[in-house]
């Protein structure tokens, strides 16, 4: 079973939140929606921006801990390497 490692920001792009799942469009549709109280929520955090599949949950997680500590210029970069318009890439994974 694929694990997923992915990024979610607001509307202007300011705010990042990195997150691990083993269902990537439950959980973003759960973000979509408010469904998944915290800092998502608080934030408005409802567009995925980035994600990478793992065959493996631990790899997923290890690869989530590394992200959350880049620098934020990597995870632009990051970001933009796969998604450089920033679009919601919601749509495209439905």
């Amino acid at each position: 079973m694929n694990s997923y490692v992915y990024i979610m920001c607001n509307s202007y792009n300011t705010t990042l939140y990195i997150g691990v799942t083993s269902d990537l469009l439950k959980r973003v549709y759960e973000h979509k929606n408010s469904l998944v109280e915290g800092f998502t929520q608080r934030y408005n955090l409802k567009k995925l921006v980035y994600y990478e599949v793992h065959s493996e949950i631990v790899e997923a997680i290890k690869r989530e801990k590394q992200l959350k500590v880049w620098r934020r210029e990597w995870k632009v970069q990051l970001i933009e390497n796969m998604n450089a318009d920033w679009n919601d890439l919601y749509e495209g994974i439905i």
